[in-house]
């Protein structure tokens, strides 16, 4: 079971003991979970990280004190003179040549041990403030209505503003560029103007293609609309 699901069945287990049956063993017969998961999940929230399993790496195994000792070296070494994994690759082929690897053998094992060293951990800042018109995000999601009699499953639009979290919807039968860059206007007007930066995922509508990086190739067409209505975009 994947975590984001873990995470929701530990909440539907704490809200059936609280508001419903209250016992553990009625809980876990009424959701079909062994005793173990309710008095997990009633002394937390989050599920516990599963136990890791150290796997072993005949291959990459006797180089390891090799790798370690160039990575602990660069420590203090000036950043451009540090080794790359592809360079460390090199210097096992012709050190140690005895030893046959594959470069993304060694790859995952020198990302694997820079993390362990702090190495490749980025401070992640999401703002939590925002100034009026500054931002908003777009995306399309699934609904069900009735029309006719009959349930329709539509496409919805949604742009919603950072600074207030106040959203603009509007419904289509299918999620087209033509609905897409039509909806934008609507949302533009329903806000009074038009937000500085919008951050969508990648929609096809927009992203032609997702090549290296956060770099994007956009529609021709969706290009155009954005210099039109002068705002900034990021996928």
């Amino acid at each position: 079971m994947e975590r984001r699901a873990k995470v929701e069945l530990f909440e539907q287990i704490r809200r059936e003991y609280e508001f419903g049956i209250g016992t553990i063993r009625g809980v876990a017969d009424q959701l079909g979970v062994h005793r173990r998961m309710v008095r997990q999940a009633l002394a937390s929230a989050e599920p516990p990280a599963r136990k890791q399993v150290e796997r072993r790496r005949p291959v990459i195994g006797p180089l390891r004190p090799f790798i370690d000792t160039i990575l602990e070296a660069d420590r203090s070494a000036p950043r451009k003179q540090r080794h790359t994994a592809h360079r460390i690759y090199q210097r096992i082929r012709t050190e140690l040549s005895e030893h046959s690897v594959a470069e993304v053998t060694v790859r995952q094992y020198v990302r694997e041990r820079k993390r362990e060293l702090g190495w490749s951990l980025r401070t992640t800042c999401v703002p939590q403030s925002y100034s009026p018109g500054q931002e908003g995000q777009v995306d399309w999601y699934e609904a069900w209505a009735e029309l006719g009699g009959e349930q329709v499953k539509l496409q919805v639009f949604s742009l919603r503003s950072m600074v207030s979290g106040a959203a603009f919807h509007r419904a289509y039968q299918r999620a087209t560029q033509q609905a897409f860059l039509e909806a934008h206007e609507h949302a533009f007007h329903y806000f009074g103007g038009v937000l500085r930066l919008l951050r969508y995922d990648n929609l096809k509508s927009a992203v032609k293609q997702i090549l290296r990086g956060h770099r994007r190739e956009e529609t021709t067409r969706f290009i155009a609309f954005r210099s039109h209505w002068r705002f900034a975009s990021d996928f």
